[in-house]
């Protein structure tokens, strides 16, 4: 089962858990500086020695790729929004069965390796990616620098050039109004927090993505030990404002219900509206509010009720009025399986 499907540690709070890092061979330009040339010779010679890396790796030209499944792996947080958009055709991606690990390939950097997990499983994935990373450090060239570590085209990811992140649902410090003080502390030790897609977007339905911003003068374990303790912080504080909201039951379950009752008899419904019911929705079956679903089935809904997953569930495509038509019928599905 692909790892998006399943539910991990913590998963309550936590949904996923991503170790990112940046790296570029020394013998070609930055990607801002290189010629299509230059960047198809870095897609060759990556091409070259995926089946020496392993994992069930396969190398895919972004161009080989139709544009809803490209859009169905940025939902997925696979690959980015930008990288998806990518006009000059010279992009790649190495992803296994699984889908817990991709490298995308001529990104903002050459390689941008990038493991994943559901909850918290931030220890396992450095130890995976550290691994992985060593096998390609064998076979090619990394730039990097005897006191400023690996370099790379963002100068906020040069050092170790990894990030670690966790996906986070914090619907009940929204309720309470604590949500604001929650993301200024977590700004205040040193980390980002920011909308579902990383950097300039917005949270969708009271989810949060938490990284470390510093990468220079840290190790990997500090990293994921910084990153550890803060969401640790941030998985008590919510747990703290549910239990502070379940002291008034009836409020907390009227709206849990009112959410799920929309989703299960709703005949038209869009994706924006569906996130938000998905909050309360998840709120009220991570709590054992709802009795009619699992973690499994709500899991399905967030990932099957986004526009590009819809229609690949579908398997045709569909305009914005069709999606909005079919996304309850295939709520209804879910919840009925």
């Amino acid at each position: 089962m692909n790892w998006y499907l399943q539910n991990g540690r913590d998963s309550d709070v936590v949904i996923s858990s991503r170790v990112r890092i940046a790296r570029n061979m020394e013998e070609y330009p930055f990607m801002p500086k290189i010629s299509k040339e230059q960047a198809n010779e870095v897609l060759e010679k990556i091409k070259e020695i995926t089946p020496s890396i392993g994992y069930g790796l396969k190398f895919i030209k972004l161009n080989d790729i139709d544009n809803i499944t490209k859009v169905s792996l940025v939902e997925k947080h696979i690959i980015s929004p930008e990288f998806a958009v990518n006009k000059k055709q010279n992009g790649a991606i190495l992803i296994n069965e699984e889908e817990n690990i991709c490298m995308m390939i001529n990104e903002e950097d050459h390689i941008r390796l990038q493991v994943f997990a559901s909850g918290l499983e931030l220890e396992n994935l450095k130890n995976l990616i550290i691994e992985i990373d060593e096998k390609l450090d064998k076979m090619l060239h990394y730039a990097s620098h005897e006191k400023y570590g690996y370099l790379t085209a963002c100068p906020t990811n040069v050092g170790t050039a990894m990030r670690a992140s966790v996906m986070v649902h914090l619907p009940a410090l929204t309720m309470t109004g604590n949500i604001n003080k929650i993301l200024n502390i977590v700004n205040g030790f040193g980390m980002n927090i920011r909308g579902i897609y990383g950097e300039g977007t917005q949270s969708q339905g009271d989810i949060y993505q938490i990284s470390n911003n510093q990468t220079l003068g840290l190790t990997e374990n500090d990293i994921v030990k910084s990153i550890n303790t803060i969401t640790e912080k941030v998985i008590e504080q919510e747990r703290m404002a549910r239990k502070f909201l379940a002291k008034n039951s009836i409020d907390l379950e009227d709206r849990v219900y009112r959410a799920y009752g929309t989703l299960a008899y709703a005949t038209k419904l869009s994706s924006d509206e569906c996130q938000k019911l998905l909050s309360y929705v998840k709120l009220g079956t991570d709590l054992g509010i709802i009795k009619e679903l699992t973690d499994s089935k709500v899991t399905s809904l967030y990932l099957y009720t986004q526009p590009a997953n819809l229609q690949k569930y579908v398997g045709k495509p569909l305009d914005g009025y069709e999606r909005d038509i079919k996304r309850p019928e295939i709520v209804k599905q879910i919840i009925k399986k």
